[in-house]
């Protein structure tokens, strides 16, 4: 039966939409894993010999130790974000007498085929081979080197639970900032007792029986939480609630763009997952932070652009790389009326560009770390509102991932919208104004680096109606292959 399923699975994968993605965007993925796994390794092995010189005094496995939950508290947060968890079309199986427990213990079993599982074996295999030729205790490494491995398994289980509960992984994410500002300032050490912890562990190989009953117990966690609503009637069900409905009248200032605004501000305040990018996005505001109050960061004044940029690029990031999933449920629709394309489109663009606006005005207060960072914002703001929104708006053709608005807590419903291309789209968006802002700081001074970010983001505002009308006639090109997508179901 699992031979079947593995089957049906790459019948439905190579048959979709997803499938014939361009052959570039694979390639570069491939290398973006090959570099990830080739800096694993060299981690690996730079991990024990980097201990044994600047630390000769302490064993490298108990440094690790010390410092490896920072690793997996780092892999929660990282999988969060980028796990595409495999999800089985269910509704199918359960009409055919198939056993329940056999469909979930698949699904569960695709979760642990996954790129994130294999990566940290590449860190911590090397580690454990050096560990052995240098003459520590075999049986003891070996225990060790499972564990790990075990501890990582139960975080792709926990990962599986996280995604159908924001407050727990945002409760995860608040420990782990707060550990990381103890340990900064020297007012909580949370690397003694995990350390301590992970230490026992290798000391008393019969303790990697914790690490397995942690996994074996997620494992079963998640199979009764999917087999709880493992129910025909219960995969189809919806919802009822009440809708209150605004007005919004004050939009209709915007014209012929104002009935999607009202759309979108909609969306916005009844929808979770918008809910979510919208905190996202003012979290951003605080992104300076972390560069404007280092020393370090001062003399590579290319990491300050770039701060600069995010600070109010927040929604524009989280809210326009996910142009047009967020209407994903209704696109098919929404292109069946007989409304312009480009007014659809400006409507995205105006929408960042408002919100660039709203951020600039409130990083304000940055205004007492200089006057030169504060200009920098302005800059960073005039290049997200004049290129960066164009470059996301087109990265948008590419974006065929339908999305859930309201993610609710279903096992065996995932779809987040998100896809590993989006990376490749935000390169420009990230290097583009530390470039453009670093070569005429390198042959000028700093203020004509900022000077050049803000008229190129000025020029993008000049030519709005060229890019909208370029990105106009690649979405209307694409526009059957994204309906044809959006149809489908993860």
């Amino acid at each position: 039966m699992f031979k079947r399923f593995v089957s049906l699975e790459w019948k439905q994968f190579s048959r979709s939409s997803y499938f014939q993605k361009g052959i570039a965007i694979k390639i570069l993925l491939g290398l973006a894993a090959l570099w990830m796994i080739a800096s694993a390794l060299v981690l690996g092995v730079a991990a024990f010999f980097g201990i044994q010189k600047v630390m000769p005094d302490k064993d490298p496995i108990t440094v690790v130790n010390n410092f490896v939950i920072y690793w997996f508290l780092a892999d929660v947060a990282f999988r969060y974000f980028l796990q595409q968890l495999p999800v089985l079309n269910i509704k199918p199986y359960m009409v055919i007498p198939i056993k329940r427990s056999t469909v979930i213990h698949f699904l569960l079993g695709k979760t642990t085929i996954s790129f994130f599982n294999f990566l940290p074996l590449f860190f911590f295999l090397p580690f454990s081979v050096l560990l052995i030729i240098n003459d520590f205790a075999a049986l003891q490494v070996i225990a060790w080197f499972f564990s790990m491995i075990f501890f990582t398994l139960s975080i792709n289980y926990l990962n599986f639970l996280l995604n159908k509960n924001n407050k727990a992984f945002y409760l995860i994410l608040t420990l782990l900032i707060a550990a990381i500002l103890l340990e900064y300032y020297g007012v909580y050490s949370i690397t003694e007792p995990a350390g301590y912890f992970f230490n026992t562990i290798y000391n008393k190989p019969y303790a990697v029986i914790i690490p397995l009953l942690l996994m074996i117990i997620l494992y079963r966690f998640n199979f009764k939480f999917i087999r709880k609503d493992f129910y025909l009637d219960g995969a189809i069900s919806k919802e009822t609630k009440e809708v209150h409905t605004q007005e919004l009248t004050w939009l209709n200032r915007f014209g012929k763009v104002a009935p999607f605004l009202k759309n979108d501000v909609r969306m916005i305040i009844r929808n979770k997952r918008p809910k979510q990018v919208l905190f996202m996005s003012v979290i951003f505001l605080f992104y300076g932070l972390i560069f404007y109050t280092q020393e370090t960061y001062q003399d590579m004044p290319a990491f300050l652009a770039f701060a600069s940029m995010f600070i109010t690029g927040g929604f524009l990031m989280s809210f326009g790389q996910l142009v047009p999933s967020w209407d994903s449920e209704y696109y098919k629709l929404l292109m069946s009326q007989n409304i312009p394309y480009r007014e659809y489109l400006k409507s995205k663009w105006l929408l960042m560009a408002v919100a660039v606006v709203i951020s600039f005005i409130l990083s304000t207060p940055y205004i007492y770390f200089g006057w030169d960072i504060y200009g920098m914002i302005a800059a960073g703001a005039l290049f997200n509102m004049g290129l960066n929104s164009f470059i996301t708006l087109y990265g948008g053709v590419l974006n065929r991932v339908p999305m859930e608005l309201n993610v609710k807590a279903k096992a065996f419903s995932n779809t987040q919208g998100f896809n590993p291309t989006q990376l490749l789209i935000a390169l420009p968006k990230i290097f583009g104004p530390m470039l453009i802002f670093y070569l005429p700081y390198k042959f000028i001074n700093f203020e004509a680096g900022i000077i050049a970010l803000a008229i190129s983001g000025i020029l993008g505002l000049v030519f709005t109606n060229f890019f909208l009308n370029k990105i106009e006639k690649v979405y209307q090109k694409n526009k059957y292959k994204t309906i044809a997508a959006f149809s489908e179901k993860k």
